[in-house]
């Protein structure tokens, strides 16, 4: 609750305001949603169950509130996609209980494999107030969905037919993206986990559940910068964790202004996302001097994509167009030589050879002969990464 006591914040729709509260572990997301209705008079969760959807061609909604199950419904696949027919159904339903204005908090229950970030963008395009988005844990978890590298498919996860997502990346950008984190009390944890936990995501508030039900009732009446969130995500300034060392769990942070070979990065990159139960960043090879790489590896797979251009290679007219938070990122990692173009990658792992990883990566950079031959003839290195990058 707001701490003047008013049922939402300002500029909330009917006094509505909209918490989200994700994550694949399902136990501790739904103690997470009873809390919050014990906690919040006047408060109901929405659920859009997906597990059916494949089979049966539609998604069951539930509505429910402290007392029990309010209402139920169900709405068609749209495209095929169990994930659009959330949408088209979601936004209806909260705005039917902003206009009846005697909700004050409207819990949505994401599915196991539905990412907050769609869905928080989703609400916020609709004019809708959102207070937090919440990815709710179960600790002794962390480590086990973090190494699942199966396809959501196998694991009957999937939001759709054409979903390829795994296990383990869903589960990073389900932790990585909330400011929230909801903390299940469970006794399987140890001190390992919960290190684990803390460096995947620092700068998150942590919440336990269900011995902080007034904190976190407190926080789902905060306010959720939508864009924020999704700047703290790309690769270009995201805020990515800094050393650490606790309970076993290292966070190893290697940065250079070298760019990379890319035939030995390539030949490198088994051992590279194997070394780590979590790694991400952004890069630079040689061949390609304008593009910022991104990298996001969890659970032994290893997704490599541009993430646009490095502002260093960008006319100085197009900077105006350029989010400030962006300008901002580039400007800490200026080189007077390259400009933002770098290398920044975070390993995070119980057991992490540092020491191993760092050599590996610097093995992987220009030597000096090939760094003193310039830019011209980094054109002619092998494009080993251009499957990756889609030439």
């Amino acid at each position: 609750m707001p701490p003047d006591g008013r049922p939402g914040g300002e500029g909330a729709v009917g006094g509505l305001v909209v918490a989200l509260v994700g994550g694949l572990n399902a136990e501790a997301r739904t103690a997470t949603v009873d809390r919050l209705l014990t906690a919040v008079p006047g408060s109901v969760a929405l659920h859009h169950d997906l597990s059916t959807a494949a089979d049966q061609g539609t998604v069951r909604r539930t509505v429910r509130d402290a007392g029990g199950l309010r209402d139920t419904g169900e709405t068609a696949l749209v495209d095929d996609c169990a994930c659009c027919a959330l949408r088209e159904d979601l936004v209806p339903e909260l705005e039917r209980l902003a206009e009846a204005g005697d909700t004050r908090l409207a819990v949505v229950e994401l599915w196991d494999s539905v990412e907050p970030k769609a869905m928080a963008e989703v609400v916020a395009g609709a004019g809708l107030t959102i207070g937090a988005v919440i990815t709710a844990v179960d600790p002794a978890l962390v480590l086990p969905c973090l190494g699942n590298g199966d396809d959501l498919a196998d694991a009957g996860l999937a939001a759709a037919p054409s979903d390829r997502r795994t296990v383990a990346d869903t589960w990073a950008r389900q932790v990585e993206y909330a400011p929230v984190l909801a903390v299940l009390d469970s006794p399987a944890a140890d001190d390992e986990d919960r290190a684990l936990l803390a460096q995947l995501h620092p700068t998150a508030r942590q919440v336990r559940v269900p011995e902080e039900t007034g904190a976190l009732a407190a926080a789902a009446f905060g306010r959720f910068d939508v864009e924020a969130a999704a700047a703290a995500q790309h690769p270009a300034c995201a805020l990515l964790p800094q050393e650490a060392e606790e309970a076993g769990v290292g966070t190893y942070v290697w940065s250079r202004h070298r760019p990379f070979h890319p035939g030995r990065l390539y030949a490198a990159l088994e051992e590279l996302t194997c070394a780590a139960a979590r790694s991400r960043g952004r890069f630079w090879l040689a061949d390609r001097p304008d593009t910022l790489v991104a990298w996001d590896a969890a659970g032994g797979a290893l997704c490599v994509e541009p993430a646009g251009p490095w502002l260093a290679s960008l006319p100085d007219a197009a900077w105006e167009l350029v989010p400030p938070v962006r300008r901002a990122a580039a400007a800490l990692d200026w080189h007077p030589e390259h400009g933002d173009r770098c290398q920044h990658l975070v390993f995070t792992s119980p057991d992490l050879d540092r020491d191993g990883l760092g050599r590996l990566l610097d093995s992987c950079l220009l030597t000096d002969a090939e760094y003193a031959a310039g830019p011209t003839a980094w054109q002619l290195l092998p494009s080993d990464f251009d499957t990756f990058l889609e030439v």
